[in-house]
């Protein structure tokens, strides 16, 4: 499956704007950080643009979200490796130890972008541009902060061999990289 073809499954399952654009960022990071890691920025891309694939179907219900995903994504014949990383991504998955590096880098990956599409609209004249790598792994320490995140999901990333701030910086170039599709 190509990223065309991953793009319109996802506009098809996902009707809100910001999800699709948190899938794009997401994808940005991961190819990314398969380039940093020398794996597939394929697979990883496509990989991180359809995480979210069955949010909205499951109303966000942290139990249910990913069957979904897995269910359509077996539909459409995605490899079994896209639909493990899927299914591994989210907080439910959390309980299960990750033992595999692409499963941690989406993972992480895919928490560090809402963490950074946090900090940029904290402060509403503020755009990507201006973000610093130190400035949101300070929000990452902070409770009150996005106090959904799980901060453990995040911190993956030096299982992965990236320390914390080379991480998020690298999350940070990547999302700039397409900051007006974003609209940050």
């Amino acid at each position: 499956m190509n990223r065309e073809q991953a793009l319109e499954l996802l506009k098809k399952h996902v009707k809100n704007e910001n999800l699709i654009k948190h899938s794009l960022a997401t994808e940005a990071v991961m190819r990314a950080l398969a380039s940093r890691l020398g794996a597939d920025a394929e697979l990883w891309g496509v990989t991180g643009l359809i995480h979210d694939l069955d949010i909205e179907l499951t109303g966000g219900d942290i139990a249910r979200h990913t069957l979904e995903a897995e269910k359509i994504l077996r539909e459409h014949n995605y490899a079994a490796e896209i639909i493990e990383a899927v299914k591994m991504h989210n907080e439910a998955a959390s309980l299960k130890k990750r033992e595999d590096l692409f499963h941690k880098a989406l993972a992480a990956g895919e928490t560090v972008t809402g963490l950074i599409t946090a900090t940029t609209l904290v402060i509403p004249t503020k755009k990507l541009a201006d973000v610093k790598a130190a400035s949101v792994v300070k929000r990452m320490k902070d409770k009150r902060f996005a106090a959904s995140v799980d901060r453990g999901v995040v911190l993956e990333c030096e299982q992965i061999g990236i320390p914390i701030t080379e991480f998020v910086e690298l999350a940070l170039n990547a999302m700039r990289g397409i900051s007006e599709q974003l609209g940050l």
